[in-house]
């Protein structure tokens, strides 16, 4: 298991968080990994701004805290006085924080819980004490919830099963635990045996740098591939299962990263149930699929690879960081209450 110190503290991926507060705001950089696991301290909320645009800090669990701490954050860099004064300068902190990534929906999701838990309060000291409140309350409910999640979806996986995953939706993904990863983590505590395969997840590859890292580092089983394999190892009946995890579930699709559709489909195609593990706060129950706006990013990240050009330059580039799957391609919603499976939806 590799260690970085932090402090006096050893901090573990076992056994820490990707994002906590200690003095301040703290987060894991994913963009080391695997090279390097560094944490780095967030003293602006343009700094965390960046962080969260630039995938230091990704996954839509770990935006909500992220979210939440930014809130904080703002509070406690705050030199107002007076309520009025300080409740303002939140909502602008806030405003800035959603901006920075508009698909996922835990993001905004913890902006408001926090920027609400603050505004009811009366002094400025006590608006800071309640937004840091309710950021550690989120963050310690979503390893609660991550652990409900891995419990209820390890039931769906078998001693053998190999699994399909794509993107990272492990404990980096989340304060701690994990969502898809979480269920293939809780099944492996259980005893049963299983093997992972894991997307590459281009163009940031975050199945080969978190995903497999995360794995390796637990022991668990798990074999990289490149994403456009999936199709031919379902074909020869190598995949079991798929499971990935959620940016935003609206009434009629999920949102998640780039290419989950294709596996879904792939998935369909071949008889394999593909499930979607995600907390109830992923679930965007007042809009559909044509409502969300789906983040474009940089097209950069296609053309470069660190500094080697892979592309002409002056061509079109594409990128859009997600791709919706209609529901109807999903074998199980698994969640903090149970498994749904579509078109029932988990309850308020």
């Amino acid at each position: 298991m590799m260690n970085a110190s932090f402090g006096d503290r050893p901090l573990s991926m076992c056994e820490s968080r990707t994002i906590w507060w200690d003095d301040g705001l703290w987060l894991i950089d994913q963009t080391l990994l695997p090279g390097e696991l560094i944490p780095i301290q967030i003293k602006s909320i343009k700094q965390l701004v960046e962080a969260i645009k630039s995938l230091r800090v990704r996954g839509a669990p770990a935006l909500g805290a992220a979210g939440a701490y930014g809130v904080a954050l703002a509070a406690e860099l705050s030199g107002a006085t007076n309520y009025l004064d300080m409740i303002s300068e939140l909502e602008v902190a806030a405003d800035m924080i959603r901006g920075s990534r508009p698909t996922a929906i835990n993001l905004s999701w913890g902006v408001d819980r926090a920027l609400r838990a603050a505004t009811g309060q009366e002094s400025s000291e006590e608006i800071r004490e309640a937004a840091l409140l309710e950021a550690e309350e989120i963050a310690g409910e979503d390893i609660r919830i991550n652990k409900a999640i891995g419990k209820n979806g390890a039931k769906l996986l078998e001693d053998g099963d190999n699994v399909l995953t794509h993107c990272n939706a492990g404990r980096l993904a989340c304060v701690g635990w994990g969502t898809a990863l979480g269920v293939i983590r809780s099944a492996v505590a259980q005893g049963k045996s299983i093997h992972v395969y894991s997307c590459e997840t281009r163009p940031l590859f975050q199945g080969s740098r978190l995903t497999a890292w995360e794995l390796a580092n637990d022991d668990i089983p798990v074999t990289l591939i490149c994403d456009s394999m999936s199709g031919s190892l379902m074909r020869k009946g190598k995949i079991d299962k798929v499971i990935v995890g959620a940016d935003r579930i609206t009434r009629d699709a999920v949102f998640n990263k780039i290419g989950t559709y294709s596996h879904a489909v792939l998935a369909k195609y071949h008889k394999i149930p593909f499930y979607v593990a995600a907390p109830l706060s992923t679930f965007d129950r007042m809009h559909v699929e044509e409502d969300i706006a789906v983040e474009e990013r940089d097209p950069q990240e296609i053309c470069f690879l660190g500094k080697a050009r892979l592309a002409p330059e002056g061509i079109d580039v594409y990128n859009p960081a997600f791709d919706a799957t209609p529901l109807e391609l999903v074998a199980g919603l698994i969640t903090e209450k149970g498994i749904f499976r579509p078109p029932l939806m988990p309850p308020l």
